[in-house]
């Protein structure tokens, strides 16, 4: 590959061919793999030392939601979710670390008391833990806050939905606060995650979900910083170029 130092490992992810190269950067540089979801980056810390190898995954913007089935609770039922259900409509995946805590119910309850404006976006939201649907439903009858919670909450003690988004703390067997604003095409357009201890905010979130459904619908054009409905939008170009 165009004289770089790099060899085909031993070892592959998930069946998948991995070179490893001392100049990663300038690999990923040269070669601009910033499209393929899969390809990993065997970085090594010392050239002596093999042994001592991290892998990197690329980000997960821009690639699909993975499969998965799962079973959430929502409005007194148990009910059925998959990938399939966010093909079509915006979708929200919002996961928290765990049940019956602290800075989850406030963060829950925040996002349904602004549920019907993202129903009026076209917008679902899931709520996630590792916590199992019977769980959702028994912090659901007995907090007066997650009461009010109408969008689903799944359940997913298999911890597939984690592994899938790359949020779990397998040392604990919870999730990390990771949101992910999904496109009708099942493509993950914003990525966030929090420590365990720094709350979020819905109405922030609601901006950013305004403002990937405008460029969702407007190719060509950016959102700003701090871009709201209505506001100014900006259209890359050479002559934009140093007037900003």
């Amino acid at each position: 590959m165009g004289g770089l130092p790099i060899e085909e490992n031993d070892k592959n992810f998930n069946g998948d061919r991995i070179f490893k190269s001392v100049f990663p950067i300038i690999f990923i540089k040269k070669y601009c793999f910033t499209d393929l979801p899969q390809f990993c980056i065997l970085v090594s810390q010392d050239k002596q030392s093999p042994q001592r190898t991290e892998e990197y995954k690329m980000s997960l913007i821009n690639t699909q939601v993975k499969a998965f089935n799962a079973t959430a609770y929502q409005n007194g039922q148990f009910i059925e979710v998959s990938e399939q259900d966010m093909i079509g409509k915006w979708s929200v995946v919002f996961f928290y670390p765990a049940d019956f805590t602290f800075v989850c119910p406030t963060e829950l309850g925040d996002l349904a008391d602004h549920y019907a404006e993202f129903q009026k976006m076209g917008v679902e939201i899931y709520g996630v833990s590792t916590d199992t649907h019977f769980t959702h439903k028994a912090w659901h009858d007995t907090s007066d806050v997650i009461g009010k919670i109408q969008y689903p909450l799944i359940g997913d003690p298999t911890w597939t939905l984690a592994k899938n988004f790359e949020v779990l703390i397998e040392a604990e067997g919870l999730a990390d606060r990771g949101t992910f604003v999904i496109d009708p095409e099942g493509t993950i357009q914003i990525v966030e995650i929090n420590a365990g201890g720094i709350g979020r905010d819905a109405q922030e979130l609601l901006r950013k979900v305004k403002a990937a459904q405008y460029v969702h619908a407007h190719p060509g054009e950016v959102c700003p910083a701090k871009w709201k409905e209505g506001e100014a939008t900006l259209a890359p170009s050479i002559d934009l170029v140093g007037k900003i």
